[in-house]
């Protein structure tokens, strides 16, 4: 086992205090699901429990308030709140899918990553119902992607189809601590980009891959619906400290992840959607040399000039080692589809003929 480092002694000890300062105070565990995902034989069951107030019954609150006039109070809350948060280390729970019911245990960040063999689902979309010790039982949304599905769709998240900004520290910590999660923009022509990819592509999955931190994902899934984007599986990060170090690695994280999703779906090719901000086009590339039987092709958004240097301080694109061949890879004698463009219909005109 690897030894704690001095950021992660810290953080548990800081949540051995406040847990049971909290619960004197009636605060119990709640449970916050994210969209789960699978094939046909193994389905993953992704959660969190957190250590919230009670405010009673949920279905209860808030009455003669609209569900619009509720999303819109959830939307104009600061990205700050998100991150206020005491997780329940290592609690039990019990994930129910139709009559049978599978055991697991949260990690010490609270966190749920469950995986669930002979699950008896039908590809598609299904609820299953998470119960965390001690908290309501939720319903949580998971994808099941079938055998016969040869193609799906992997995206980076910001500044790929949102405008946020993100890997600039000073800007990130404006626009996810400060902002109104309401004054998130869409980038133009990205969900009618996925409305494309999945008019072609009919049973393309989209999953989405970010180093954003699990906290946000509530208010991504409400812009996902207010900006008409495509719904998916979120795989995110724990900003806070491991057994190595303060901090995660952002880079390490999308490299681990995709490695996994070839994985777990070896018949799939992936459409890799992302931005030249910061390291996207270097990790896509460096999958397609890998595998390019497994990368369809590779799609990115170009930031503008002052978009790049909120980025990462200059007004050019970072390089991300692409040899270019007439805008595609040459990888070991195969040609991977490498398109560039501005924004989401630019980026169809140049992909269309690869997926048509």
């Amino acid at each position: 086992m690897a030894r704690p480092s001095l950021g992660s002694s810290l953080e548990d000890g800081l949540y051995r205090r406040l847990i049971p300062l909290l619960r004197r105070r009636g605060w119990r565990p709640t449970t916050i699901t994210y969209t789960g995902f699978g094939t046909t034989d193994r389905l993953r069951v992704l959660a969190r429990v957190l250590l919230k107030e009670d405010d009673g019954d949920p279905t209860a609150a808030d009455v003669g308030a609209t569900e619009r006039e509720l999303t819109e109070a959830q939307d104009a809350e600061r990205g700050w709140r998100s991150f206020l948060t005491t997780p329940v280390a290592y609690l039990p729970v019990v994930v129910e899918i139709g009559d049978l019911a599978h055991r697991g245990r949260v990690n010490r960040g609270g966190y749920l990553d469950l995986l669930v063999p002979d699950h008896g689902l039908q590809p598609g979309w299904h609820d299953i119902t998470v119960r965390a010790r001690g908290a309501r039982p939720v319903t949580a949304r998971v994808l099941v992607i079938g055998p016969e599905t040869r193609f799906g769709v992997i995206s980076d998240i910001d500044d790929t189809v949102m405008v946020t900004r993100v890997p600039r520290p000073l800007v990130a910590a404006w626009n996810t601590f400060v902002r109104h999660t309401s004054t998130r923009q869409p980038v133009p022509g990205m969900a009618e980009l996925f409305r494309r990819v999945q008019a072609a592509r009919p049973d393309a999955p989209v999953l989405y891959l970010s180093t954003g931190a699990w906290n946000v994902v509530p208010a991504l899934e409400r812009f996902f619906r207010r900006s008409d984007l495509p719904a998916g599986p979120m795989l995110m990060t724990d900003w806070g400290p491991t057994n190595t170090g303060w901090f995660r690695s952002g880079q390490e994280h999308k490299r681990t992840t995709l490695r996994r999703l070839l994985i777990d779906f070896p018949e799939i090719s992936w459409l890799l959607v992302g931005d030249d901000g910061q390291h996207d086009p270097e990790i896509y590339a460096e999958l397609a040399r890998e595998h390019p039987d497994r990368v369809a092709a590779v799609a990115i958004r170009q930031l503008t000039p002052s978009e790049h240097v909120l980025s990462h301080g200059t007004p050019q694109a970072m390089d991300g080692g692409r040899d270019q061949h007439d805008g595609d890879r040459l990888t070991e004698g195969r040609r991977v589809p490498f398109v560039e463009a501005g924004d989401g219909e630019a980026l169809w005109e140049h992909l269309a003929p690869h997926l048509t």
